[in-house]
Parts: C-alpha cells; structure tokens; sequence
C-alpha cells in the first residue's frame, strides 16, 4: 500500500484550519512535540552506553554535551515525525488532539522548530563532543525522519524493522563520545536496542490496533493479524536475551549484570509466549509494553552499576 504524501499533506493542512482553537500556545506544547517521554528513555540508554564506554573514569562535562546533543537530535526526530504525521494522528484518538493535529500550531512552525533542534543537536555533537556522534546522529536523524517517517511507515509492513535502525543509535552515541570507533561494545549495545524496538512497538500496535487501521498505517498486527505479530515478537525477544549477555562475554560488565539480564530477558520471553493462549489480548498487549518499558530501564541502570571499571 502507497500513499500519496502530497494529497496527504494537503488533506492534513485542510483538516487543520477547520478544526477549532483550543487556546494559546504555551511552552508545553512545544515540550509534548518532542515526545519528552520518549527522549527521556533514550537518553537512558545513551548515558548507559556512554557508562560503559567510559569504565568508570567520566568526564562529566563531555557527558553532558553528549546528553543535550543527543537529546536534541531525539526531539528533532519526534518533532519532525509529528509534522510529516500530522494527516495520520488526526485520525487516531490518542494523536488527534495534539498542538499540530488540532490545529493550534501551524505546520511550517512545527517544521521550523525541528529543523533548528536537528541543527543545534548535530552541530552540538560536532563541535563539543566528537565528529564520530555528530555523524552517528546525523544518520539516526535522516533514518528516522525520511526512511521510516516519510516512506516505510505509510507503505511497508516492514516499517518497524526499519525503524529500530535509527532507535538503535542513542547508545551508541553515548558510547563513541567516549570511544569514537565502532568496535565490539558499540555494536553490541546497538543489537540490543534494535532487537528490542519490535516487540516493544508490536505490543503497542496490538493494543491500538484499530486505532493504526483507520488512519491507515500498515502495522504488522493489521496486515497479518496478531498471531504472526506474537512469533515475530518471540523471535526478536528469544535473540535479544543473547546479545544482552555479551556484554559480560566482552568484559564490560560483571557476572551480575549476566544473571539479571538472562532472567529479565528469558520473564520476557515467557510473557511473550503467555500471549498465544490470552483471552484478552488488549490487556496482554498492555503488559507486555509496560513490562518491555521496565526491562529497557533496569537492563540499562544494572549495565551502569555493573560496569567494570577497566580499559578494553
């Protein structure tokens, strides 16, 4: 399925001037645009990656600008999303009422205002921190906006899958701050990330499944129905519980990040599996996002604290 993305462009624009003002503009609208809760777990794991790279010895300062950079990069991605989306979340209860959709911003300030969060964040990480993060978010950014936003998102059932390539670099930001090559920890830190974006997004897809079927996204759960949705999420969760644990089999973090990553990853799965006999698939769907929103933080604060303090 293709969209045409300027007759959905017009249509948004359209939709927008006839909806109603729902009062003035105020700074939290520009903070709901960046999608804070979505910047705030992915800054989680660029601090984790920055963490790790870093073994103990940080440099406060070279964290902080990694952490405004990448966070800035983050919130153009979110930002810039929201503009392209704006003719799909108005069609969708839990989008159709904010600042874009409903017509109290205008597009060209929503695209202005990412475009200048892109700007700062990149030129934040190229200047202050390394040309290696710079590039990094770059990529992320281009990934995210024009791949997955603009073209696979409104035409492919493979929109996740290319998604969690852009989702996966905020921790590798945070770990070439430190280390500017892509080696072993960088790589591994990013298979985590990518491998789980899916399950994570699929849960939230399930559980507003007919809310992404009349705006028209072709989500995995509203192409091919929640069964094949579950073994794609089996799949990706049973490799993920791998690839958490080589980060102990590298020497980056201690046996005890090994035990807790195994049994938060193996819970994971079984939750995953429980799914196939659920009578209510909405509210399995409801736990096992929250539970892939949870097992994201904890792996993340355990691979801080069971960082070894040693130079790879």
């Amino acid at each position: 399925m293709r969209l045409d993305l300027n007759n959905t462009v017009n249509t948004a624009d359209a939709a927008a001037s006839e909806t109603v003002d729902h009062g003035p503009v105020t700074w939290r609208d520009f903070v709901q645009l960046a999608k804070p809760g979505i910047i705030f777990s992915n800054s989680i794991t660029a601090f984790g990656g920055f963490w790790v790279a870093s073994g103990w010895q940080i440099n406060w300062l070279q964290m902080l600008f990694t952490l405004i950079g990448t966070a800035l990069v983050m919130a153009s991605g979110c930002v810039l999303n929201n503009y392209l989306d704006r003719d799909m979340d108005t069609k969708m209860a839990r989008t159709q009422k904010r600042a874009l959709p409903s017509g109290k911003l205008s597009a060209q300030t929503v695209m202005l205002y990412g475009i200048i969060l892109g700007v700062i964040g990149i030129c934040g990480l190229g200047l202050l921190v390394n040309p290696m993060t710079a590039l990094l978010g770059l990529m992320g950014l281009f990934g995210y906006v024009w791949i997955y936003t603009a073209w696979f998102k409104r035409t492919s059932v493979w929109s996740t899958f290319v998604g969690s390539f852009s989702g996966a670099i905020p921790p590798v930001i945070g770990y070439c701050a430190v280390r500017p090559d892509i080696d072993a920890g960088a790589i591994i830190l990013f298979g985590i990330m990518f491998l789980w974006q899916p399950p994570h997004f699929w849960a939230l897809g399930i559980r507003r499944m007919e809310e992404y079927r009349a705006a028209g996204f072709p989500l995995l759960p509203v192409v091919r129905g929640t069964y094949v949705t579950k073994i794609s999420m089996v799949r990706y969760i049973v490799l993920l519980v791998p690839v958490s644990l080589l980060l102990y089999v590298y020497g980056y973090v201690n046996v005890f990040y090994f035990y807790a990553a195994a049994i938060m990853g193996l819970y994971w799965a079984f939750l995953c599996i429980k799914g196939f006999k659920a009578q209510d698939e909405e509210l399995w769907a409801k736990k096992m996002f929250i539970y892939s929103i949870n097992y994201l933080t904890l792996l993340f604060i355990i691979m801080v604290i069971t960082t070894v303090s040693t130079n790879h």
